[in-house]
């Protein structure tokens, strides 16, 4: 379990840096991604920045659960910046999509981020932890979906050889997300199935 842990933490910090990287330098980009920064030489910059520190803070926040001052602090950080990661992942996907599949599953992706975000601090604020625990748990299995859409595109390219790439680019802007939602979705219902009923 630990291994586990272990290794997709090492994924979330490598995701994030290439990110922070990539935010204003598309040497490296696919075309796909490359005529997005130059369509939006400042909206994508955000998005990455932001997207890639959503990664970090949402982790840090839960690390900090104990302390409530500074689970208080680091959570509120974080939902600014998913806020502005969220919002600003609209353009993005909308902006010379592969395909309006995969523009839809990015949009919805950035709107049930956004939706649960705001779950959560809704309930905090009501004083209901454990709905406010629920909430974000699956905004952060949202968030994952970052470094899924990556592990899964690597494992197309490698596979699959380039076949059927705006297919599968469609499939894996639902999937890289959806995916970690449903299996959190699931785990917490198994857990407390009164919370989810309120989530």
């Amino acid at each position: 379990m630990w291994t586990v842990l272990a290794g997709f933490g090492a994924l979330v910090i490598l995701s994030s840096v290439k990110a922070f990287s990539e935010a204003f330098n598309s040497d490296d980009f696919p075309e796909s991604l490359a005529v997005k920064l130059e369509l939006l030489p400042v909206i994508f910059p955000v998005h990455m920045v932001t997207g890639a520190s959503a990664l970090l803070l949402a982790p840090l926040a839960y690390g900090l659960r104990r302390w409530p001052k500074w689970h208080r602090w680091a959570g509120r950080v974080a939902v600014v910046d998913v806020a502005v990661a969220g919002i600003t992942s609209l353009p993005v996907a909308w902006e010379a999509p592969v395909t309006r599949v995969s523009a839809l599953g990015f949009a919805a992706q950035g709107c049930v981020w956004l939706a649960l975000a705001a779950r959560g601090v809704w309930m905090i604020r009501a004083g209901r932890a454990a709905e406010h625990s629920a909430a974000m748990l699956m905004m952060a299995a949202v968030m994952s979906g970052a470094v899924f859409f990556r592990v899964y595109l690597a494992f197309w390219a490698m596979l699959a050889h380039g076949a059927g790439f705006a297919l599968f680019y469609a499939c894996d802007a639902w999937a890289g997300w959806g995916l970690p939602l449903l299996a959190t979705w699931l785990v917490l219902r198994r857990r407390d199935a009164t919370i989810l009923e309120k989530v």
